[in-house]
């Protein structure tokens, strides 16, 4: 699967996308239906759990992934668990609730990963709820446009971290002194070639979030470029195999 990808990689963290099962069993799919990535069809929060694993969720990628089922956010926790070195980005899809929440923080601290895992959302209050329930859990606010109030929002939730879309970087590269000068670390997705590596390494940020972790790490190696430590430390592979 892509986190087993992710990590013979390279990449120091994973990007997950994690959902919940119409019978409240926390599963790791990108969309809001699995129309798209497996065999069968509606959303994911109104299907339960047996019927999620019931779906094919690797033929549409290819022959030899042919059975794959979607995986439970346990499983991958899993897997995580025995891959020294790389750490769990995991983002929250949509609104959850601080009791929803809790069931998978319970996952993680069962996992042991509480060290090795930072959550992000775009939904103010899912990291609120994120805040409450863990606060010992790093988390990062998703942006994809940027706002006068981005560094307001970002301290009112106590986050640690902002992701940008690289697009906002690429256009505006002041925004990420903008957000350290706060206090914020600034990680950026999804950049998956050469000339959008250049720019958000020039502008400085503190991780890059890519479909090509074991090209971003041999071109990050092979620059020329004065690289900060913490960078080559600090970039995620992600699960979106699409």
């Amino acid at each position: 699967m892509a986190v087993e990808e992710a990590w013979r990689s390279g990449a120091q963290a994973v990007e997950i996308d994690v959902r919940l099962s119409a019978d409240g069993v926390p599963v790791v799919i990108h969309d809001a239906t699995v129309d798209a990535t497996t065999d069968g069809t509606g959303a994911v929060g109104e299907l339960p759990l047996d019927s999620l694993r019931a779906l094919d969720a690797g033929s549409w990628f290819g022959p030899r992934f042919a059975g794959q089922r979607v995986p439970t956010l346990a499983e991958v926790l899993g897997l995580v668990r025995e891959r020294r070195g790389m750490d769990v980005l995991c983002e929250y899809k949509g609104a959850w609730t601080a009791d929803q929440v809790a069931v998978t923080l319970q996952e993680v601290e069962a996992a042991g990963l509480v060290d090795r895992f930072m959550v992000q959302s775009f939904e103010a209050p899912t990291i609120a709820a994120l805040r409450d329930v863990a606060p010992e859990v790093p988390r990062s606010l998703l942006v994809e446009v940027d706002r006068p109030d981005l560094v307001a929002r970002a301290a009112a939730l106590d986050a640690a971290a902002v992701s940008l879309a690289a697009p906002l970087l690429s256009a505006d590269p002041s925004l990420v002194a903008r957000c350290q000068d706060a206090g914020l670390q600034v990680l950026a997705w999804t950049a998956n070639d050469k000339d959008a590596w250049a720019t958000l390494v020039s502008a400085g940020v503190d991780g890059i979030i890519t479909d090509q972790p074991d090209q971003l790490l041999l071109w990050l190696t092979g620059s020329d470029d004065d690289l900060p430590e913490e960078l080559l430390r600090w970039f995620a592979g992600t699960d979106d195999q699409r």
